[in-house]
């Protein structure tokens, strides 16, 4: 049975992050400069324009490249940066069709430990240490893959109990929680900047 997810805040997006490994892929690579809910809510948006209801990395890495931006373009955009975000979904896709067959949960399933599974996560393209490390603790505390030492690999976002990440978001509540959170260390960042 697949997780019921609370990223995108949108029932049928939220369906879909909770059954599709890609989606969930390809919502965290869409959270960056924007809302965690405009971006948890493309892989829904951008399956709908495609006329699926489900991503498939092939087709997706196939796309013409105008034609996909193009899609991720049209209004309501998915992304604040819709050209550059269409590509990097392009390549991610391009990039799970050549190393896993375009199954995106193949990059998880036979890991055997946390670092494994970071290391993986990390060659995946746009995904950088933090993301993967934030990526590694959603897998680990909504969708159950725990592979030996997942927790101590995904630093600070795999702790039992903290609101610091999407990992974390399981309704209003901790979403208002890692948002409080995130305010918190902006301010606590531009307070160091500024003495």
């Amino acid at each position: 049975m697949s997780p019921t997810m609370h990223l995108a805040q949108q029932p049928e997006a939220d369906d879909l992050l909770g059954r599709s490994p890609l989606a969930a892929i390809v919502g965290m690579l869409l959270d960056q400069q924007v809302p965690m809910e405009w971006a948890f809510t493309g892989p829904y948006t951008i399956a709908q324009r495609m006329g699926t209801d489900d991503l498939d990395a092939a087709q997706i890495a196939a796309y013409d490249p105008d034609a996909f931006a193009e899609l991720l373009r049209q209004k309501p955009a998915v992304h604040r940066y819709p050209g550059s975000m269409a590509k990097r979904v392009q390549q991610l896709c391009q990039y799970l069709v050549d190393h896993y067959d375009g199954d995106a949960s193949a990059v998880w399933r036979d890991v055997e430990t946390g670092e494994e599974l970071l290391e993986r996560l990390k060659a995946l393209p746009g995904f950088g240490e933090q993301k993967a490390k934030i990526f590694l603790a959603l897998l680990g505390k909504q969708f159950g893959v725990r592979p030996k030492g997942w927790r101590e690999a995904a630093g600070g976002y795999g702790e039992d109990g903290v609101h610091r990440s999407v990992a974390d978001i399981t309704g209003p509540e901790s979403l208002a929680e890692v948002r409080a959170y995130k305010q918190q260390k902006r301010s606590a960042a531009k307070a160091a900047k500024d003495s």
